[in-house]
């Protein structure tokens, strides 16, 4: 209001400007009389004027007597003296006149200032765009939310799959905002924020999206990275902006993705610096979490794949009072994912979720809807009909390994390391108990380095393992070396990425599951990993002695040699099955599940 009012009186003043100009121009027409040079002097000469004043280039001045039309003020533009004396000989009708330099001065003066202040402005408005000050300066402390109504999200729990828990969870906070009295008819309070946790590609915008579509409210979303510039006090007074958007629009939900952005421990690496502008605004949320009423109808969504990272005084209870895991699904949540998005793509008559969710285990949401759309493509690569369970096989090699690269020539002898390498790994898996069956086995290279791979698929979802199972994977991880060894009596490059992971599983049997005799139940390495299965710190603080240390490298170098050891008697005592495998896989490059199911039931009969 306060801004109309101030723009209506800039127009009055402008008005009044303009009558007063044309006012003044109009009586200056009305009692100004413009007269030519020569009958100019001949009133001179003839003593008809009273008084005169004289500038550069005109003569003013008034009449002894008022004209017939009652003017008796003139103006006439001088002449040079010595032209004017010429030309009044002659009885010439002369008159002087100015020339206009108007458009020469606002040329040489205007127009360079305009342009400068016109490439100031750009220059301005780009610049405040682009640290997201929302085009300008005036702009600054603007949130820059997108706002979404019913209409506009397209999402309810019907598009969410494979999270069940999450989303029963989330249904509460439906039920609170469409009916926020039956809901808390037994005095309890709508939870003020909740926090969606877990792995990217799970499905958290989605669901936050899919809150907002049931409950028919406005939904406000924003980045945390969009509240944190360069200037300082943007990032609070956007929260400030934010929450007051959402307050005029309550019932409402305000949606945060990366939390973590704006939400990291204040003082957690405080070397690094610059972190003054982030705590502030860190400072702001909470003020706003503590100072909305839960009544309102206004609820806080946040989504991190990074919650070890937070502030504590963002989890307590008051503030995220809801902590909600998104994870990655099991097979059960595949198969219900798979469905949903396997509706937008043609299927052949034999392929069902059930096949596909097999072939993905460890797969998100994200993940498997790439998966549907690469199979659509590999099927119309190949002009089929419709989208088989092989396409899935393709696009799942292509996901996990890579683009082939049909170019990269091997030479014959890396072609018949590489058969002999991956045939090691699938008959050590085959003659072990409990290991995960091999699917299909390939010495096409793939991805960057990769010169062939064994597909395994676990026939179900597994949360714990024992020892004796860690060491059977160790072991198969290892049968491409000891095949390697066993027929070439030596060993190639090609084991690289196997000894890493069989260390890496080495080093945690001993370091952090307490599974060695001799070092006991203890725990010399804390698990630092996040929920993206990375380290969190890439520098361990040890707390163990000199002589720990030598028993534990001891202990890994011995249980690595039992597990290469194992492989090796696997492999010698079917080396004629190895031989013939990895020539007919020399031959064909690949071998699908359909051969390796007759090779299992040779090796399992010797």
């Amino acid at each position: 209001m306060e801004k109309k009012t101030q723009f209506s009186l800039w127009y009055l003043v402008f008005a009044l400007f303009a009558i007063f100009t044309l006012h003044d121009l109009w009586v200056q027409m009305r009692t100004v009389e413009p007269l030519p040079y020569s009958e100019f002097q001949r009133m001179v000469k003839a003593g008809e004027i009273s008084e005169i004043s004289i500038t550069d280039n005109t003569i003013q001045g008034s009449l002894k007597k008022p004209l017939e039309d009652g003017r008796q003020k003139f103006v006439t533009t001088r002449v040079d003296p010595s032209l004017a004396k010429d030309l009044s000989q002659y009885d010439v009708k002369f008159t002087g006149v100015v020339e206009n330099t108007f458009l020469k001065d606002l040329l040489g003066w205007v127009l360079p200032a305009v342009i400068f202040v016109g490439i100031w402005f750009f220059a301005m408005k780009k610049f405040g765009g682009k640290q997201g000050m929302g085009g300008g300066f005036m702009n600054i402390g603007k949130s820059k939310a997108k706002v979404y109504v019913e209409a506009n999200t397209g999402v309810t729990f019907d598009d969410v799959a494979g999270v069940d828990e999450a989303k029963d969870e989330l249904k509460e906070v439906v039920a609170f905002l469409k009916d926020p009295k039956t809901s808390g008819r037994l005095g309890g309070r709508l939870p003020k924020g909740v926090l969606l946790v877990g792995p990217p590609g799970t499905g958290k915008t989605l669901l936050a999206k899919a809150v907002a579509g049931e409950a028919g409210v406005p939904f406000f979303s924003i980045s945390g990275s969009e509240f944190v510039e360069m200037f300082v006090g943007v990032g609070a007074a956007r929260v400030r902006d934010l929450f007051e958007q959402a307050r005029a629009k309550a019932p409402a939900i305000i949606f945060i993705d990366e939390l973590d952005a704006v939400g990291r421990a204040r003082g957690a690496f405080g070397g690094m610096g610059g972190h003054e502008e982030k705590e502030q605004t860190l400072n702001q949320l909470l003020v706003e979490l503590d100072g909305f009423d839960s009544s309102s109808g206004l609820v806080l969504l946040a989504a991190t794949n990074r919650p070890e990272v937070l502030d504590p005084a963002l989890l307590r209870a008051g503030r995220f009072d809801r902590q909600v895991l998104v994870d990655r699904p099991d097979k059960k949540g595949r198969i219900a994912i798979l469905e949903v998005h396997m509706k937008k793509i043609t299927l052949s008559a034999d392929t069902d979720a059930e096949k596909v969710a097999a072939l993905t285990p460890g797969f998100s949401g994200a993940d498997l809807a790439n998966l549907c759309n690469e199979a659509a493509l590999v099927a119309t690569r190949r002009d089929g009909e419709s989208v088989t369970v092989n396409d899935f096989t393709v696009a799942v090699e292509r996901i996990i390994a890579g683009l082939e690269k049909k170019n990269r020539v091997l030479n014959e002898h890396e072609r018949t390391v590489v058969a002999y390498h991956e045939m090691g790994h699938a008959l050590v898996a085959m003659g072990l108990p409990g290991t995960d069956p091999v699917h299909k086995i390939s010495i096409i290279p793939r991805g960057v380095g990769a010169l062939g791979y064994t597909i395994q698929r676990p026939t179900e979802d597994r949360f714990l393992m024992t020892r004796a199972e860690l060491e059977n994977k160790m072991a198969v991880l290892l049968g491409g070396r000891a095949a390697e060894l066993l027929i070439f009596g030596e060993v190639s490059t090609g084991a690289a990425d196997d000894l890493q992971k069989v260390t890496s599983i080495a080093r945690s049997i001993v370091m952090r599951f307490g599974m060695h005799e001799k070092l006991g139940n203890v725990a010399y390495e804390s698990d630092k990993t996040n929920f993206l299965g990375q380290n969190a710190s890439p520098t361990q603080e040890r707390n163990y002695s000199e002589e720990t240390a030598r028993e534990i490298d001891c202990a890994v170098r011995q249980i690595v040699a039992h597990a290469f050891a194992c492989s090796s008697a696997i492999l010698d005592d079917r080396r004629e099955i190895l031989e013939e495998t990895a020539r007919d896989l020399l031959a064909r490059e690949t071998l699908d599940e359909a051969d390796l199911k007759a090779i299992h039931a040779r090796v399992t009969n010797t």
